[in-house]
């Protein structure tokens, strides 16, 4: 698979990883570091032997399988065919972009960049090494999800036909609802009374709340309240005990006050219509089938770009 190997679940694993396994670098005598003998020249790009080094102690400590050299030259090579071309139609992400994406895993794994960096280069592996593998993936997402955007297209008949193999209907019967959100304000470090009262005020506005222009009149009007802009959302996005409450509030009313921190809060409830979504077993297979075209498609592409490329290796 050429998409990054961090997938979520593996982030902490790899934490783990980093900084537990022990990977010795490979220097010579008084700390230099190896010669860059250049392995192979790939469209007029070198992979050094440092490059293969570097990779494999990477590899190691991300997958705790030892690749062999070859495997680690071809994934090297694969990358620079994959960054040649994507080059050709303006996919070329810059050193910003790749420490972007650098913080994003190390905040992912719940530590700072610069811990990340010297988590790394305590095992022997430079953070460019990292990048580099960061940047192939980027760049080759990007174009092959662009380049063949229809192709991976998922029809609803092919999950279904899937869904119903797997016994399963597909469809699970739904609302969707528009709503309001509304907060009441309230000083912080208040006393119960004043907060008890801000709680028989908003049951006094549930009373007179009637639709949602009248909610927008009465909040907008209203010192020390708010009411934000409309939002929809389905049964499947919303915590059980919201969607009960939503379900037994008629359209246009408020639903019962709730205190929280910013102070009282409800919900005007806009509109209720009935929908369908899929059920969680078709979210697994649309999924699955996504990922299998994918695979297939970048799979022959890679295999049609480097067949064409200029590799030579010695």
């Amino acid at each position: 698979m050429t998409m990054t190997n961090f997938k979520p679940g593996h982030h902490h694993r790899l934490r783990s990883l980093l900084i537990g396994c022990a990977v010795a670098s490979a220097v010579l005598p008084g700390g230099q570091i190896q010669a860059q003998s250049i392995a192979c020249m790939v469209g007029g790009e070198p992979v050094t032997n440092l490059d293969i080094e570097q990779r494999s102690k990477l590899n190691f400590l991300t997958t705790h399988k030892q690749m062999t050299r070859q495997e680690v030259l071809d994934q090297l090579i694969d990358e620079k065919v994959k960054i040649k071309e994507a080059k050709k139609f303006g996919v070329d992400p810059t050193a910003t972009d790749v420490d972007q994406s650098f913080a994003q895993m190390a905040q992912r794994m719940r530590i700072t960049p610069e811990q990340l960096t010297k988590t790394l280069e305590t095992q022997g592996v430079r953070p460019e090494t990292l990048k580099a593998r960061l940047k192939a993936e980027m760049v080759w997402t990007s174009l092959v999800r662009g380049r063949y955007k229809e192709s991976l297209q998922v029809s609803e008949r092919d999950i279904n036909e899937q869904a119903k193999e797997a016994g399963d209907s597909g469809k699970v019967e739904a609302f969707e609802y528009k709503m309001q959100p509304i907060v009441l304000l309230v000083p912080r470090g208040a006393s119960p009374a004043v907060i008890e009262t801000r709680k028989k005020d908003a049951e006094v506005l549930r009373e007179r709340v009637t639709s949602c222009e009248s909610a927008n009149a009465y909040f907008k009007a209203m010192q020390n309240a708010t009411i934000r802009e409309s939002v929809t959302k389905t049964s499947s996005d919303l915590a059980a005990p919201l969607r009960e409450m939503l379900d037994k509030t008629p359209i246009g009313h408020l639903t019962p006050p709730e205190i929280t921190k910013q102070g009282v809060e409800m919900v005007a409830l806009c509109a209720r219509k009935p929908t369908t979504v899929d059920s969680p077993k078709k979210q697994e297979i649309r999924q699955k089938i996504i990922i299998q075209k994918y695979e297939a498609k970048q799979k022959a592409y890679l295999a049609e770009i480097r067949k064409a490329a200029m590799i030579e290796c010695r």
